[in-house]
């Protein structure tokens, strides 16, 4: 029988991934404050890019407010341990997810692409939250990934509801299940980091 997945992701993430973060926590959680920062700037660029779509504006400014809470949030997590916020890094999931955004065409069509990458970053990211909340010996920061494991689940179905406001929602879902193949793909290629999210 098929193992249960988050958000309807293809594929669960190696298990050993958490042993090996819990360990490295200093790098998990520098590489997680750059992930908050990036999705906020994400967020920030569809804002730009289509400022004329009303619910798009309106939701992404809410979310982009939330994932720069988040940013400084993990900022004191690393603070309180003594850590210092170090440099990003290059998150080969997101670039390769990237990749598959179609250029050109009906401007609609590339949004559609753009909004549901998004939201299976959102959806990975869950999943990597929920395992930490479950798995990592320190309660704060167990409790902490609890919280954002809750916001990163809703921030999957906003990106998805956005896509649908604007698209075929009959093209969003075919597209999104090509995508969770491919995200899944992806995945499986990567090797297992002890010092990343994605």
């Amino acid at each position: 029988m098929k193992e249960k997945t988050i958000l309807k992701l293809k594929l669960n993430t190696d298990p050993r991934w958490v042993d090996i973060a819990g360990k490295n926590i200093e790098d998990i959680l520098v590489d997680h404050a750059w992930c908050e920062q990036k999705a906020a700037s994400t967020g920030i660029s569809m804002i730009i890019h289509y400022p004329e779509k009303t619910r798009l504006v309106d939701e992404l400014t809410d979310l982009v407010a939330e994932e720069w809470s988040h940013f400084e949030r993990v900022l004191l997590e690393l603070r309180k341990r003594g850590f210092q916020l170090g440099r990003p890094r290059k998150d080969e999931y997101v670039v390769q997810l990237l990749a598959h955004v179609r250029k050109g065409g009906a401007r609609e069509r590339q949004l559609m692409d753009q909004l549901l990458v998004s939201a299976l970053i959102e959806a990975r990211s869950c999943e990597r939250f929920k395992l930490l909340w479950q798995n990592i010996a320190d309660q704060e920061l167990s409790k902490f990934y609890y919280e954002l494991m809750v916001s990163e689940a809703a921030h999957f179905v906003s990106y998805v509801d956005l896509a649908k406001e604007y698209c075929d929602p009959i093209m969003v879902e075919e597209r999104l299940q090509e995508l969770l193949k491919i995200e899944g793909e992806i995945v499986t290629n990567l090797p297992v980091r002890d010092d990343r999210i994605h």
